[in-house]
């Protein structure tokens, strides 16, 4: 199910969510220009240089990035600073700080992107009708950053780079959850031999989102070298959680102040 719109009237243009849809859209052209193709998505080396590594965060000050593992052989694999076997610095990889944002859009496949640039364009305009341009701006930054940050906690260790705008637009649903409890999607249902238009409750998309999400960062976790980039569960988290504190504590402020907006029936 794709959504394409809610029932929900909204009381400003949504800038924002257009300006942040393009830009997913011109650095995931930009970084398989030189990569795998526009289908199957950016290289390896582009996916752990601008992704996101967990490990990285958990061990600052050490990086990680494609690498000669057998001399003889010339096999090609991840290495980190900071491993037992890695001796010296490794040093064709991006600043940590920087890769935080980077990785937030730069997506795995061309399909991921899709998916999550359906549900941006869906749920992130009505959720920047609330909040404001650039609080909106900041929601989203700050709701990819949380889910980093869940990722990061729970799996220290991890050399999976994480990539896509998962995060973000999970903080997204939980504050759209929150906001506008009884809204219902116009959704785009392919069947095998037709395609249907159904509406839907809000709390179904975003199962189905989840699902969808899981399974489109499978295709990415196993690579040629041995090592993987791919999206993370935990970060979905973490961004949800975070869109759903957020909202729940300004959301009597919100509804007061936001004129031109009403409540899904």
């Amino acid at each position: 199910m794709i959504p394409l719109r809610d029932n929900v009237r909204l009381g400003r243009a949504p800038i924002v969510t257009i300006a942040l849809i393009v830009a997913n859209v011109v650095v995931y052209v930009l970084a398989t220009r030189h990569g795998w193709g526009l289908f199957t998505g950016p290289s390896e080396g582009t996916g752990l240089r601008y992704g996101a590594i967990p490990y990285t965060f958990s061990h600052w000050g050490q990086r990680c990035a494609i690498g000669v593992l057998n001399l003889t052989s010339g096999q090609q694999g991840l290495l980190c600073s900071g491993w037992p076997d890695v001796v010296g610095t490794v040093r064709s990889a991006r600043p940590v700080w920087e890769t935080a944002f980077s990785g937030m859009f730069l997506h795995a496949n061309l399909l991921a992107l899709m998916w999550n640039m359906a549900f941006l364009a869906a749920f992130g305009c009505r959720v920047e009708d609330r909040l404001g341009h650039l609080a909106f701006l900041a929601f989203y930054l700050l709701g990819g950053l949380a889910g980093l940050a869940v990722q990061v906690l729970f799996a220290p260790g991890s050399t999976v780079a994480v990539l896509g705008s998962s995060g973000a637009i999970a903080g997204l649903l939980g504050a759209y959850i929150v906001l506008y409890p009884r809204g219902r999607f116009l959704t785009l249902l392919p069947l095998i031999v037709k395609v249907t238009f159904v509406e839907q409750p809000a709390w179904l998309m975003l199962a189905v989102w989840l699902v969808v999400t899981v399974l489109l960062g499978a295709l990415g976790l196993s690579t040629a070298t041995g090592s993987a980039t791919g999206l993370a569960i935990y970060a979905q988290i973490g961004g949800f959680a975070f869109g759903l504190l957020v909202a729940l504590a300004l959301s009597g402020r919100l509804k007061a102040t936001v004129p031109g907006s009403r409540l899904a029936t």
